[in-house]
């Protein structure tokens, strides 16, 4: 395989992005993490927010991306350069006119939306985070360009943009107003402030990308085009599916939220505030739990046109290759991050979160721990059936799972005893329905699904192992030290280092898995892997 190969398999792309997703993580931890405390019931609003973002978001660009690159992907691997251009030019004017359209409307029904979520004080946040919409749809397009091209370093630099000027700009802000004194949701509004800053920057970074390229590149072929009417029709065939499966993640966790508020207020008893604070606690602890999801980001872009290539060349084998790794390595990375929430809730929402409950928060980042596995999975088997061509049953799929995370939210919430935690509960119980049922999809539909029990069985069990582990260790550092950051910390190291140890002891990653990452075959003979 040639160094240019090599470059374009499906794990240097995943690579490169997972590189860029680390980055703008650590980023994004030390603007939320600071603006949770500095925030307090501010934080509240901050997310109610970004739930109507997320689904104005979605109804203008979930698809985008992935539609783009698959097929800008397969003009690619046919050579088609005019193709390739056409249909970025045709699908950025749309999809930016949808977002422009969005942005208003989230801007001029800001309170009716508030109001809609039960939190009013978060209107003033909503219209200072609407223009990120169009702002976002535009960026949605290039990224998808780049990826369809197997270019994906444009897209890590531009999400780390993105996340520098959210902190910078976003941070400062909040801290100058709450400073002043101001009300904590004018604070918020502050905050998302940055948000629109940084996507603004990101953009203007991948036009001058895109312009850039465009200049290095040969003269285009005289390859034909399709009609702007025929590129809008495969591209909506494409992405309205998808984005009906990630409207409906939005959707859910929109009337997750808005169902809480609501009866925190009406069925438990509590005031607004009393609400928002409470609330709080599991809005604090989301900065963490979608941490582990956002990696399979690097994952399920991969994916789609890694495999589109695979077929195109009639190469079914190759392609059966990247779902398998694509689900060991969701595997590997989802089993150890959620076991070490369920087993760390409490000291990690204690040295990160000081302001919260320790108590309440923790015990909710213990149960989204098992959430979070099922999330990651369901993520990337997701993006496997997209890639076969499977767009419309995931949203079945996810329909089922987020009618029984309403029904706690409406019934299990509701009861005095349980309150917020009936919310979590849901979200672990309605995932995991949704999971395994994409999953025995895959198993079902995808020629060359690889047995389950092989892809998931070492990394679960290694997972198992450096759970107990880690509680034990962190138990009795605690006793010893009677410091709960040093006790973590410690623990948390001992953690990653034997669960390593695990995997390559259970040979749980082969040659094979190996072969497809950059630098495949020095890593495998530097652990000794056959």
């Amino acid at each position: 395989m040639s160094k240019t190969q090599k470059q374009n398999t499906f794990f240097g792309g995943a690579a490169i992005l997972a590189v860029g997703i680390v980055l703008v993580k650590i980023i994004s931890a030390v603007y939320k993490m600071p603006l949770v405390n500095l925030l307090d019931s501010g934080y509240t609003d901050f997310n109610t927010a970004f739930n109507i973002f997320n689904i104005l978001l979605m109804i203008s660009t979930a698809g985008v991306p992935v539609a783009m690159s698959k097929m800008i992907s397969e003009a690619n691997a046919q050579g088609h350069t005019r193709q390739m251009r056409k249909i970025f030019r045709i699908t950025f004017l749309f999809f930016v006119a949808v977002g422009a359209v969005c942005s208003l409307v989230m801007f001029l029904f800001a309170d009716g939306f508030a109001a809609l979520m039960g939190n009013p004080k978060a209107a003033p946040s909503m219209r200072v985070l609407a223009p990120s919409v169009a702002l976002v749809a535009g960026l949605a397009c290039f990224r998808g360009y780049a990826q369809g091209r197997a270019h994906m370093t444009p897209s890590s630099v531009s999400q780390i943009i993105e996340a520098l000027f959210k902190l910078i700009v976003g941070l400062s802000l909040a801290m100058w107003l709450v400073g002043r004194n101001a009300d904590d949701s004018i604070a918020a509004a502050g905050a998302i402030v940055g948000v629109t800053v940084s996507e603004l920057a990101a953009l203007i970074y991948m036009v001058l990308e895109y312009l850039h390229t465009r200049r290095g590149e040969l003269a285009p072929a005289k390859d034909k085009t399709w009609s702007a009417k025929r590129i809008l029709k495969v591209c909506l065939g494409l992405a309205v599916p998808i984005t009906l499966t990630s409207s409906a993640t939005s959707i859910i966790t929109t009337v997750d939220s808005s169902l809480v508020m609501h009866q925190l207020q009406n069925a438990v008893g509590l005031t607004l505030d009393q609400a928002r604070d409470l609330y709080a606690n599991y809005s604090s602890v989301q900065t963490v739990y979608q941490i582990p999801a956002s990696l399979m980001v690097a994952i399920t872009a991969s994916v789609i046109p890694a495999v589109t290539v695979y077929f195109t060349r009639g190469n079914r084998r190759g392609a059966a290759r990247v779902v398998g790794s694509a689900l060991k390595t969701a595997a590997i990375l989802a089993f150890p991050s959620g076991v070490g929430m369920l087993v760390l809730g409490q000291p990690i929402v204690q040295l990160l979160f000081p302001v919260r409950d320790a108590q309440i928060a923790g015990t909710i980042l213990s149960i989204l721990g098992i959430a979070n596995i099922f999330v990651c999975l369901m993520l990337v088997a997701n993006s496997i059936l997209q890639s076969h061509g499977i767009l419309h049953l995931p949203i079945g799929t996810m329909v089922i799972g987020g009618i029984v995370m309403i029904l706690f939210d409406y019934f299990v919430v509701a009861i005095p005893e349980v309150n917020i935690y009936g919310s979590p509960i849901g979200t672990c119980i309605g995932y995991g329905i949704t999971c395994c049922l994409d999953l025995w999809l895959v198993s079902r539909i995808v020629p060359g699904c690889p047995n389950y029990l092989s892809v998931f069985g070492k990394p679960l069990a290694a997972s198992v192992v450096m759970g107990g582990a880690t509680w034990a260790v962190y138990g009795g550092l605690l006793r010893l030290t009677e410091s709960n950051t040093i006790s973590l910390i410690l623990a948390i190291g001992v953690a990653v280092v034997l669960y390593f140890a695990l995997l390559i002891l259970l040979r749980a990653i082969t040659k094979d898995d190996l072969a497809l990452m950059p630098q495949g075959e020095k890593i495998g003979r530097l652990l000794r892997i056959k």
